[in-house]
């Protein structure tokens, strides 16, 4: 494959977001946030609990369902001083299931807080269980230069995904300013959420409420589920002017074989609800690519950066969710576990198998704002100038957007 240079100048992605444009809570009632829908070039506006007015018959909408961890543990040393660790990935065992599932150790790629006071020797937290003293303790076995591999041990009979429900808290974005509250731990969470393993929520579903989807079944849409675990690289900023430069992190996914051939029967009808399950369903074309090429999907390597933009243009979603849905009958596969660092710009970037897009409006010069300008193209800027004028809520916490492009 030659080498093609890749270009993005990261500051044609950025835009004044004031202060007091984040929503730093969210709103009382998930679904009665604001919804601007961009329907090819028209903007408008309604609230999300009437979202399903502005989506085709029989549109199939695609969940992540990944769970939120309470992935940030405050610890102490001897001496008392206070070191907050932030769990971000499983090390040993890798296997998000596993590593939820284990009892008295387990290791974790973690990030640091307060790391200065911490060169060496143990932190632990003391909590009680029916009236017994028990401790988890920590130790940094491999050190890096942004994350580091901490073993962790404890004596309580629990699994490190108890612990972490009963001693962490919920990893709120850093731009919300704030420490995490009761409230977080339900709202930063989907009403959808099944599989732990994110330490960013999915936030486009957080306006879904049970009553909103049930009435969307009964009219007729579809809702399918992948699992995309969101890293906290989500929440790290473009730092080179040269977007085409920026590292994405490694996020894991799952899909289910039966996804795939509802997928497949819904093939021009899929909106993808976030940024997460755009990269989900997308990453899909990479592994039904390398399975027409070569005859192996490569599960165990991850899809690369710019994978997606050497694949042939006259390779289509359904070519792909039918290469998938072979492959996986051939193998006798249940599932795809797969991992993928796709980087979604405007460099020529084709959409195989999203149609439409439900997304939250996102921060200046970010990789999900390429995302968006890769759909809509220059229109970013006349739909996030709308959403500034018109009083929408920015980030996580904020209101929504329904994208709409018809190729």
């Amino acid at each position: 494959m030659q080498h093609v240079e890749r270009h993005i100048d990261i500051n044609d992605y950025n835009y004044d977001l004031p202060d007091e444009r984040i929503a730093k809570f969210p709103l009382d009632e998930r679904s009665l946030s604001k919804l601007m829908v961009y329907d090819n070039g028209a903007i408008s506006q309604s609230r999300f609990c009437n979202v399903d007015d502005h989506l085709p018959e029989g549109a199939m909408l695609v969940f992540n369902n990944t769970r939120v961890v309470r992935a940030r543990i405050i610890m102490h040393k001897a001496s008392g001083a206070r070191i907050e660790v932030f769990c971000l990935e499983p090390h040993h065992p890798a296997d998000y299931e596993t590593a939820f599932s284990v009892r008295g150790e387990s290791e974790w790629s973690c990030v640091v807080g307060n790391l200065k006071k911490w060169k060496e020797g143990e932190i632990f937290v003391e909590f009680d269980i029916d009236g017994e003293r028990h401790r988890l303790s920590a130790e940094i076995v491999e050190r890096g230069t942004r994350e580091h591999i901490v073993r962790f041990r404890w004596s309580a009979d629990m699994t490190f995904g108890q612990l972490l429900e009963l001693l962490g808290r919920i990893p709120i974005p850093p731009y919300l300013n704030r420490d995490s509250e009761a409230i977080d731990n339900t709202r930063y969470q989907t009403v959808y959420a099944k599989f732990e393993g994110s330490v960013a929520a999915p936030t486009a579903g957080l306006h879904f409420t049970p009553e909103l989807i049930a009435r969307m079944q009964a009219q007729g849409f579809g809702f399918e589920e992948v699992t995309l675990h969101v890293g906290a690289g989500t929440f790290l900023p473009v730092k080179v002017d040269d977007a085409a430069e920026h590292p994405m992190h490694t996020e894991h996914f799952i899909v289910n074989s039966q996804s795939i051939e509802n997928l497949l029967q819904n093939v021009d009808k899929i909106v993808a609800v976030g940024t997460t399950s755009v990269r989900t369903l997308e990453s899909l074309s990479a592994l039904a690519w390398r399975i027409k090429s070569s005859g192996n999907a490569e599960l165990e390597r991850v899809v690369g950066q710019w994978e997606l933009y050497d694949i042939p243009q006259e390779f289509t979603g359904r070519d792909a969710l039918q290469t998938l849905r072979d492959y996986m009958l051939e193998q006798g596969m249940e599932q795809l576990k797969a991992a993928t660092q796709i980087m979604i710009t405007p460099l020529g970037y084709r959409f195989r198998i999203v149609r439409y897009i439900i997304t939250n409006f996102h921060q200046p010069k970010s990789t999900l704002l390429l995302l968006v300008s890769a759909y809509v193209g220059d229109d970013w800027h006349k739909i996030y100038d709308y959403a500034l004028g018109h009083d929408f809520r920015f980030l996580s916490y904020g209101d929504s957007s329904l994208l709409k492009v018809d190729r």
